[in-house]
């Protein structure tokens, strides 16, 4: 029986997550500041210049986790957005809402070093991301559908993003004890109050 041999290498899309996983956690162990590249390297088990392959510098292996901390964003808003029925636009936009508190607390380690530990967050980044493009499309296509009533899908969801770091960051610094559940409601209405929607019973 002829064993079969295990291959010597990886594809680069493969062995690009690995580099990207040990620099997130080693970015989180011990700060951006203190990793090297041989350690990021060494914690992906692989030679300096296959990390240098694939990004120039730490800043591009930071960009690369941010852009992938959008991507999972997006992911989790997928997810909740695929368990609501395509005409239930108000369920589509408080599942946006509870999507986003969630996922943002489940990462805020992670979204406080990308964010504001590592770099100053751009202007750029904060209006022009894969999550405001998605918001935007969600709320230009409710707003098609006769759903809701909003001058400009892009300007409101620029507003809903900004509002939803505000209202967990507030809560974050302020509250001892974040309750999601009441954290969620919070924002859903803010959510709705914006499209010009009533705000639900189950809300209050």
């Amino acid at each position: 029986m002829t064993q079969k041999l295990r291959p010597r290498t990886k594809p680069p899309e493969v062995r690009r997550e690995e580099i990207i996983d040990a620099a997130e956690r080693l970015f989180l162990e011990q700060g951006v500041g203190s990793t090297t590249i041989d350690q990021v390297a060494a914690g992906a088990d692989v030679a300096k210049g296959t990390v240098y392959l694939h990004f120039e510098s730490k800043q591009a292996l930071l960009a690369a986790l941010g852009e992938r901390f959008a991507e999972k964003h997006l992911a989790c808003i997928e997810t909740a957005l695929a368990a609501t029925s395509e005409q239930d636009w108000a369920g589509r936009l408080a599942a946006w809402a509870e999507a986003s508190v969630t996922f943002y607390l489940d990462s805020i380690t992670l979204h406080d070093m990308l964010f504001h530990e590592a770099r100053a967050p751009t202007r750029e980044g904060l209006v022009d991301n894969l999550v405001i493009d998605h918001l935007t499309s969600l709320l230009g296509a409710g707003a098609d559908a006769g759903a809701w009533s909003i001058d400009d899908a892009h300007f409101t969801a620029v507003f809903l993003f900004s509002g939803m770091h505000g209202i967990i960051d507030d809560a974050y610094l302020k509250e001892k004890r974040i309750v999601r559940s009441r954290l969620v409601k919070r924002l859903q209405r803010v959510c709705f109050r914006t499209a010009g929607l009533p705000s639900d019973a189950s809300f209050d």
